[in-house]
């Protein structure tokens, strides 16, 4: 403790004077616990000192015991060496011994083999003298082995010796044997009965030899063979293209007739195989030959006759001896394309399809595992297949030009013989036509694919894909045409286009029939990529020919709302007769309604049974962007509108909106009814809009036309003043103040105060310059260019290669059938 806590320590046990007798009982109990720990460090210190001479002495133990064992350690060590010098002295002369004992048993070996090799080798020159062949393998077989145990002594000269003079007979044996055979097919077979048996057991000796040895014989032997086939078809008379399947019955024949005389040839050696493939080799060069050196074209009769019979020759082979690269059999696949079936009867053809392969595969697996197909020779599985026919690829182009005239004939006839209907009751609703002209396709296919799946398939596919483009266009000019004008050159599409009841039903087949040349072409190049050689896959695309029917569709589509647009002309010249300023009451929906409506109950429930759903939306879509715009300039073209007119008219533009929604359920097509009808809300809200504003008082009809029309122009709001029947005097000041605060400015009240003021898209700006003149204006330019504007521009003017563009509705939206359609 510090001074400072010693003295409060103290002054807290003394606090007074009082308390100071209390300092001799404390002192006292001080001192007696000085005391008690004097005496607790004292026994410590005791403790301590007798344990650190314990410690020393067990130190002192450890270090004796430790010096103990080494010592003993070092015993050992020194015994073990003694030990081992003893019996390394013990087994000197065991050791020599027994290298001894080695040494002579490898020298009584070597020399008992040497002199069974003299013997041998002298035994195989007698053999090999007379010509005894089946016994001369035998034992050439084991002079052979006996060789291989004196690769260590090559360079003994007794060893040496040896191997000199078994080199010797050994060209002695090939020599004799090559004598032989070349007696073989010279007639000498029918005249020594034991020659065939005697050059059966020459192959034993060439056996024996070196594989070299066998390769120059059946060289030498198939060489040979062919002398004759070279001398035969070489010559002026049959060296031409119409002799060609002479040359496959000349080796047939010459394998059948001699099949029982080359039985002398072991199996392993493949004789008539080796044969096949050296006839091949010749056979491509004089026939590459004779069709380089034509003066002329060849025949295509003749070219296609002698191409077939090359290929079936190389499947005969292929069959034969096996190898080359299992194909699957695509005929079922090449009638598959373009076909319509029912879900059980797909299901069937998946199921026997996948049968099939099974099938197929387990053969396959069960060949490797029984190896009835012997390849281990060099160059066995040979892949026949186009050895042959391959030469004449770059000579086939007059084939290719036939079958592009006869593609093309026939199209012509079957355009020409087309009804352009269908029968009731039909599946597809598709022309005839198209289902003929792919039937053609698919037997041009099969025609070629037997001949080729190389270059001149890739030239087919070519001429198939110019033959569906020329099919394209004949259903694109056989649609509908109108007169030109406006329409025409702001669209691209015909103006007036007036279609009859089987118009419209043309219009139809043609849009299924373009839909299935669009489907069926896909197939067709999927089959054709799947047939031909992958170095050409790749080339293998229809989509330009599908861009063509995707043209096609669209622009009878666009021609379909036209030609029903055409239809609704007089109902919307009614519409601006009506005398709108003069009506007394509002009452029923008007005349002109009752026409729209008779019109579209026509045609409608026609066009949804005869087009699938996808299309149908794509046209409701294309006359709802179309008519509502129209609807909505016709009123401009309207006099003036009393507030009963007014009425009226938002009356019947609710009734021509309630007939468009219900256009559906009249095609009986409800799938598309909940984006239809979004999109035909959105179309008629203008005209809605625009009657609102008409029908608002004069003091707020400026505020309300820029909260219904944020994007309106004033010349537009113009045109409403006077179809309110304002005069000019009247108008100025409201335009003056409209143009104060601009078109864009819009009041909360005013727009709050309307009933559901519907979002639209920009209007189209009317360029009214003169009152007087804008009637008719609005009458003629406005409702060609509003048309126009809804139909978007086609695709006329570059024939097909372009999509008619969508509509800005149609751009908006994000799904539907217009942007699976365009953007599939």
């Amino acid at each position: 403790m510090d001074k400072s806590s010693a003295l409060e320590y103290i002054n807290q046990m003394f606090p007074t004077e009082a308390s100071l007798t209390g300092v001799e009982p404390l002192m006292q109990k001080i001192q007696g616990e000085i005391r008690r720990v004097d005496a607790s460090i004292l026994s410590a210190v005791r403790q301590q000192s007798n344990s650190g001479t314990k410690a020393k002495e067990d130190l002192a133990d450890a270090t004796r015991a430790v010096e103990e064992l080494s010592h003993k350690i070092q015993e050992i060590k020194s015994k073990a060496e003694q030990s081992e010098a003893m019996v390394q002295e013990i087994c000197r002369d065991i050791k020599k011994l027994d290298f001894a004992k080695k040494n002579i048993t490898t020298t009584i070996t070597a020399l008992h083999r040497l002199t069974m090799l003299v013997s041998a080798v002298e035994q195989l020159q007698v053999m090999a003298s007379k010509r005894q062949y089946k016994e001369a393998a035998a034992q050439l077989e084991a002079v052979n082995q006996l060789c291989n145990h004196f690769e260590a002594y090559r360079d003994v000269p007794k060893i040496t010796e040896l191997r000199e003079k078994l080199n010797n007979i050994k060209q002695i044996l090939k020599s004799h044997v090559f004598s032989d055979f070349s007696s073989l097919g010279t007639g000498k077979e029918t005249e020594e009965t034991n020659l065939l048996q005697k050059l059966s057991d020459s192959c034993l000796v060439v056996d024996a030899l070196e594989p070299s040895v066998r390769e120059e014989l059946v060289n030498n032997f198939c060489s040979r063979e062919l002398t004759s086939y070279e001398q035969i078809f070489e010559g002026a008379e049959l060296a031409k293209l119409d002799k060609t399947e002479r040359r496959y019955a000349w080796i047939k024949r010459r394998i059948r007739t001699n099949e029982e005389i080359w039985k002398i040839f072991p199996a392993s050696w493949h004789v008539p195989y080796r044969l096949c493939i050296q006839f091949c080799k010749q056979t491509r060069k004089q026939v590459e030959s004779i069709l380089v050196n034509m003066k002329e074209k060849p025949v295509v009769a003749i070219l296609l006759l002698a191409l077939q019979s090359t290929v079936e020759f190389e499947k005969e082979l292929e069959k034969k001896f096996g190898g080359g690269v299992p194909t699957k059999d695509i005929e079922d696949d090449i009638e598959e394309i373009g076909t319509w079936e029912d879900n059980s009867q797909n299901i069937s053809k998946i199921r026997k399809k996948y049968e099939k392969k099974f099938a197929a595969s387990q053969e396959t697996e069960e060949n490797e595992k029984t190896g009835n197909k012997d390849l281990s020779v060099t160059g066995a599985g040979f892949n026949f297949r186009g050895m042959i026919s391959s030469c004449f690829e770059p000579h086939l182009t007059p084939y290719i030009e036939l079958e592009e005239k006869t593609l093309m004939d026939d199209l012509e006839k079957i355009v020409q013989e087309e009804s352009w209907d269908v029968e009731d009751g039909s599946q597809n609703n598709v022309l005839s036509s198209s289902t003929q002209l792919f039937s053609n396709i698919k037997k041009s296919l099969k025609r070629c694919n037997t001949l080729s799946k190389n270059q001149t398939l890739f030239n087919l596919f070519k001429v198939f894909q110019r033959v569906l483009k020329a099919y394209a266009t004949k259903l694109f000019f056989k649609l509908p045409k109108g007169g030109t004008g406006i329409v025409a050159a702001a669209t691209g599409m015909d103006g007036q286009i007036k279609v009859s009841e089987r118009d419209e039903r043309v219009i139809c087949y043609i849009v299924n029939s373009a839909e299935y040349c669009h489907k069926t072409s896909g197939e067709l190049a999927e089959n054709v990529s799947e047939i031909i050689d992958p170095h050409y896959a790749d080339g293998v695309d229809m989509s330009e020919v599908q861009d063509e029917f995707s043209a096609v569709i669209t622009k009878a589509l666009v021609t379909l709302v036209l030609g029903l647009e055409t239809k609704f002309d007089t109902e919307m010249a009614v519409m601006t007769r009506v005398p709108w300023s003069t009506l007394e009451s509002v009452g029923d929906q008007s005349g002109y309604v009752n026409g729209i409506n008779t019109v579209l109950s026509g045609s409608i429930p026609v066009l949804g049974k005869l087009l699938t759903p996808v299309y149908f939306q794509f046209f409701l879509d294309k006359l709802a962007s179309s008519l509502g715009p129209r609807f909505y300039a016709n009123i401009f073209r309207c006099k003036q509108l009393s507030e009963t007119g007014a009425q009226q008219m938002l009356l019947d533009t609710q009734a021509v909106k309630s007939i468009l929604l219900e256009i559906p359920s009249l095609a009986r097509q409800t799938s598309t009814a909940a984006s239809y009808s979004k999109f035909v809300s959105r179309e008629m809200s203008r005209a809605e809009a625009l009657l609102k504003v008409i029908l608002s008082p004069i003091d707020s009809v400026a505020d309300t036309y820029r909260a219904l029309f944020p994007e309106g122009t004033p010349m537009e709001f113009q045109r409403i003043l006077e179809l309110k029947g304002l005069k000019k005097a009247d108008q100025q000041s409201i335009l003056d103040d409209f143009n104060k605060h601009g078109p864009g400015f819009t009041q909360q009240s005013v727009a709050a105060a309307m009933p559901q003021p519907m979002p639209t898209p920009p209007a189209p700006p009317l360029a009214i310059t003169n009152p007087a003149t804008a009637a008719g204006f609005i009458a003629n330019s406005e409702d060609v260019l509003t048309r126009a504007a809804a139909l978007g521009r086609g695709a006329a003017s570059t024939g097909f290669k372009k999509f008619i563009a969508l509509t800005e509705a149609a751009k908006d939206r994000k799904d539907g059938p217009l942007r699976r359609l365009f953007n599939a």
